[in-house]
């Protein structure tokens, strides 16, 4: 499967360097294509089989999957340049702008006088792609089972991926892109609380880095429910028990969900 990756940006250097590192796409099959030579510079120095250019056009020619990785306002332009050089039969769409679903690519793809359209896909990463780690989530349109299951094996590569409806891609944004910078606020908190508590900040944080770390496995290799492992560390009258309590009064789970329900973007 040859790639084109439009924008060098940090999600398209970060996808670029992630599937350099794979198994399922050859680096040399991987195009980068972005309008100044700084950024891609960079990516052939730690990917020096990488392709790169300039001129969209180039990139996406020989393409299977023409990636978008660009700013939102850029989408059109971007499309508008490379659309007429696209084969809408073998070659497949995808973006990984946020915000925007396949019924508003559709229109930035269609040609004038023709119905035809291309597969097409919206892909959800987060920033932890940069070190294959991402939780991505993709939606698809006019594609194949098998396709889907090509583009998921790629995604997995790069962390974990999940096939999901459209209108569950808001959500999955919330969980596990603007989920991520949630996490961190946690170990920040975690990191001061630390050093109110006596320890070095840089201690500190490597402790609450690896606490999070081992609760993660611990239930991916369990399969438990999170309150299951809690009521195993929660003893009648004990520590955890009180300092669960404590947070919970100064409304813990609340604000979290609070906070999720706050970041799903508003209709405009």
């Amino acid at each position: 499967m040859k790639f084109a990756i439009i924008g060098a940006g940090n999600m398209g250097g970060a996808v670029a360097r992630g599937l350099a590192q794979g198994t399922l796409v050859r680096a040399s099959d991987i195009c980068v294509a972005n309008p100044s030579r700084g950024k891609l510079d960079a990516l052939r120095k730690d990917c020096p089989a990488l392709r790169t250019t300039t001129d969209n056009r180039e990139a996406v020619r020989d393409a299977d999957v023409v990636l978008l990785a660009v700013k939102p306002w850029k989408v059109k332009e971007v499309v508008d340049g490379i659309k007429d050089g696209l084969d809408y039969r073998r070659q497949t769409v995808a973006s990984m702008v946020g915000g925007l679903g396949t019924a508003e690519l559709d229109g930035f793809l269609a040609r004038p006088g023709s119905g035809e359209l291309p597969p097409v896909y919206c892909i959800i990463p987060n920033t932890a792609i940069a070190v294959r780690s991402s939780m991505t989530f993709l939606t698809s349109v006019r594609s194949s089972a098998e396709a889907d299951a090509r583009m998921l094996a790629v995604f997995r590569e790069l962390g974990d991926a999940m096939l999901v409806e459209e209108r569950l891609l808001n959500a999955g944004m919330v969980l596990a892109s603007c989920g991520i910078a949630y996490a961190m606020r946690y170990l920040r908190a975690a990191t001061e609380g630390g050093v109110e508590l006596g320890m070095y900040a840089r201690d500190a944080q490597r402790i609450v880095m690896q606490t999070m770390k081992g609760a993660v496995e611990l239930l991916q290799a369990t399969g438990s429910h999170p309150e299951a492992e809690i009521d195993k560390v929660t003893t009648p009258g004990g520590l955890t028990i009180r300092g669960l309590n404590a947070m919970e009064e100064k409304g813990f789970t609340t604000s979290v969900i609070a906070g999720l329900k706050a970041s799903l973007p508003t209709k405009r």
